[in-house]
């Protein structure tokens, strides 16, 4: 007879009760467009929304909920580089709670400020995840006596994270396949026991960034599936699955797949110029999991959890402007011109008749064409798509210049 899991759903409607007036309801909503584009029915549950921006709210306020008297006297402590350390720290510091947030000495900046802004004292420790719990460990837990908030493998937090799945099927109870983010376990985990409780038939895919497998390799037996590596899905770049969310995912998830960056960045970018919805890299991999095997899901009535908005600005610019180079609304060209007065302006005047925009140019003498005489201008432009890019080359040509196509990133000539 295996052994019980971690929660039940009973536990997770409990926590309901719970935090209920604490986080924010927040909306189920469909897309038409994104359905067109998968050939699934997409509704969309914007996690997003909350405060701090996360579903990472609804555990940590079930697990502070619960506190003792002694334990609430003594405060929480907390390992997190991102949604957990805020959430942690926000509503401990409303309920009138002393939080402690241990990060890794490289976390960035604007995460420890905005988490001190919130209520919690960060203390910065180690280069890794791992360093910063050990201390937390030793020096704040066992030295003294705070109470553990973890991100995932803690019953209250499942539970509470199992929340979202109990609104998703109440408001749309035609749902017959969640897709869901895992990183530590603890969101597809609370989700999955009570999604099956409800609707035994639904079916329950979990979602890994292609780097950091960590529940497949569990259940595989491969530690060496994890590869690490650098991805825009920090929030669930975890390299151990929960002890506690392990048997879960093993016993309840009928699909686990993985996600590459491409896949990720592309859903990114989908959800800003769509829905015009700002989520993280974590937060959109449900939706990747969409775009790179539609198949799977077509004609299914499909559930994504926009898991969490906490993006960089400066990373959500590179990945958008990335998406416009791949779909070639960005594209850079180089053009073989006379170095004499007047041909920057036929070039340019050939390119608006066309119907493009030019957004930057280079006049590159030193090192071009065929003869002293002769320059190269590198030109990023601004088309509609592949055919107009296509379209406003072949003007170029029949006026006479010598125009190419240059692979590449956004800015970038070879």
């Amino acid at each position: 007879m295996s052994e019980p899991l971690a929660i039940t759903v009973d536990d997770v409607r409990d926590a309901a009760r719970v935090i209920h007036g604490q986080v924010l309801r927040t909306p189920c909503a469909p897309s038409k467009v994104l359905s067109k584009l998968t050939g699934a029915e997409v509704w969309l549950k914007f996690e997003n929304f909350q405060f701090t921006a996360s579903f990472k709210e609804r555990g940590a306020v079930n697990k502070l909920t619960r506190l003792t008297e002694a334990e609430r006297a003594a405060g929480v402590a907390a390992m997190s580089a991102g949604n957990h350390a805020q959430a942690v720290a926000y509503h401990a510091s409303r309920l009138g709670i002393r939080s402690v947030i241990v990060m890794p000495v490289n976390t960035p900046y604007t995460k420890v400020r905005n988490t001190r802004e919130l209520g919690g004292e960060v203390i910065l420790h180690g280069d890794t995840l791992g360093d910063a719990f050990d201390y937390m460990q030793r020096e704040l837990i066992e030295g003294r006596g705070m109470t553990l908030v973890h991100p995932y493998d803690d019953p209250f937090v499942m539970a509470g994270q199992g929340t979202i799945a109990l609104e998703m099927l109440e408001d749309v109870p035609e749902l017959d396949t969640l897709v869901i983010p895992i990183g530590g376990g603890g969101l597809f985990s609370g989700n999955a026991v009570a999604a099956k409780a409800l609707r035994p038939d639904i079916r329950m895919v979990g979602v890994e960034s292609a780097g950091y497998c960590s529940a497949y390799a569990a259940i595989q037996g491969d530690a060496a599936l994890v590869r690490g590596g650098p991805t825009i899905a920090e929030g669930i770049a975890v390299k151990g699955i929960g002890r506690g969310t392990l048997p879960v995912i093993a016993a309840l998830a009928d699909d686990l797949v993985r996600v590459d960056e491409p896949a990720i960045e592309r859903a990114v970018g989908l959800l800003a110029n769509v829905e015009k919805v700002v989520a993280e890299g974590a937060g959109a991999t449900g939706l990747a999991a969409l775009l790179a095997d539609p198949a799977k899901y077509a004609g299914r009535k499909v559930g994504l959890i926009i898991c969490g908005g906490n993006i960089d600005p400066r990373l959500l610019a590179s990945v958008l402007l990335r998406q416009l180079v791949h779909e070639s609304r960005l594209v850079n060209l180089s053009i073989e011109i006379e170095d004499s007065p007047g041909f920057l302006a036929r070039v340019a005047g050939c390119v608006g008749a066309a119907g493009g925009n030019i957004v930057q140019v280079h006049h590159e003498r030193l090192s071009a064409g065929r003869h002293a005489k002769s320059a190269t201008l590198e030109m990023l432009i601004e088309a509609q798509d592949e055919s107009h890019t296509n379209q406003i080359l072949a003007a170029l040509t029949a006026t006479g210049f010598v125009a190419r196509r240059v692979q590449g990133g956004y800015g970038e000539f070879e």
